[in-house]
């Protein structure tokens, strides 16, 4: 009898009723109902593990070990080999940089392997814990699928409303910071670029016809392909309304430029009398009128504010200023 593996992150049998017993590490896989094998194979004896148990063959062992990323479904008779991918919640890391869920699932006997930890696995192990998560493999396909396609919906819509956020503020002529319409929208791209597989991935898992998965399954992985295409219409909704953010953004940034170019041409018109008469009266030649009168500077200087003045009034009167 194989016996469990000592760094299993969970190892477990489903009890039938949604509940769970524990395994001890090192001890038999049962024989009387399905268990859940959960392991991180970067760790040195899971990998040991994974590739010395006859319990899988070389393209199980390949996928598990974290040989393949895309999302993928391979069936071998009544086993499934699935790559699923999650959003990515851990700290220091990007969500845009999805986590690979590498399950291996037989009538008796689940199989899981990443690399770094997925909140929809604590998701469904909560479940078991309060004696309502899956009876069966079957079931427990079904509730990580859910759990996997809840916690990508939660960051679409985080994403959207980011989108709308920038929306309001581009309408009340505020600038975002510098960037975040680009982190936006890449990743929007991303998580497009693993849920439109994993969409098509579910859809063909609902028509497979698999001993192990009864009607009610087939018809909650339809549920759950249907719910991947609406967050993948949202997705294509959200990369349009940042290109159209983005025309937007350009076009206040061309309307603040070009105003700010009219102000200094404004100001250079209602300096540039004072230019002319002070390079005419400036050219140090004899008979410059007024030269010898004691208020000839302040007269010039009076003839200088007045011609501004009458030029800035002439100005707001045609509204060019």
């Amino acid at each position: 009898m194989e016996q469990v593996p000592v760094n299993s992150i969970y190892r477990l049998a489903l009890d039938g009723a949604g509940g769970m017993r524990p395994l001890a590490a090192g001890a038999g896989l049962p024989a009387d109902g399905p268990a859940w094998v959960h392991l991180d194979y970067g760790e040195p004896e899971s990998a040991r593990w994974l590739k010395q148990s006859p319990l899988l063959d070389e393209v199980a062992r390949e996928a598990l070990l974290g040989q393949s990323s895309r999302p993928k479904l391979v069936r071998q008779g009544d086993n499934l080999l699935l790559i699923l991918r999650g959003i990515n919640h851990n700290r220091g890391h990007k969500p845009e940089e999805m986590v690979a869920l590498r399950i291996f699932i037989t009538p008796s006997l689940i199989i899981s392997s990443r690399r770094r930890p997925l909140l929809s696995e604590q998701d469904v192990f909560a479940q078991l814990e309060r004696r309502c998560g899956p009876a069966n493999p079957g079931d427990w396909l079904v509730e990580m699928s859910d759990a996997l396609t809840d916690r990508a919906g939660e960051f679409v819509e985080e994403l959207h409303d980011q989108i709308l956020e920038l929306e309001e503020a581009v309408l009340e002529r505020k600038l975002p910071g510098n960037g975040r319409l680009g982190r936006i929208r890449k990743q929007l791209i991303l998580i497009r670029r693993y849920l439109s597989p994993q969409r098509d991935l579910v859809a063909r898992l609902a028509n497979e016809k698999i001993g192990w998965l009864d009607e009610d399954d087939r018809r909650r992985l339809q549920d759950i392909a249907d719910r991947l295409r609406r967050w993948l219409d949202d997705l294509d909704a959200g990369v349009a309304r940042t290109a159209v953010l983005a025309d937007e953004i350009n076009n206040l940034m061309t309307e603040a430029t070009n105003r700010r170019a009219y102000q200094i041409s404004v100001m250079a018109l209602l300096f540039l009398p004072a230019t002319f008469l002070t390079g005419l009266f400036g050219i140090n030649l004899g008979g410059m009128p007024g030269a010898d009168h004691p208020l000839a500077f302040w007269i010039f200087c009076l003839i200088i504010l007045a011609l501004g003045v009458a030029l800035g009034a002439w100005l707001k009167l045609r509204r060019w200023w």
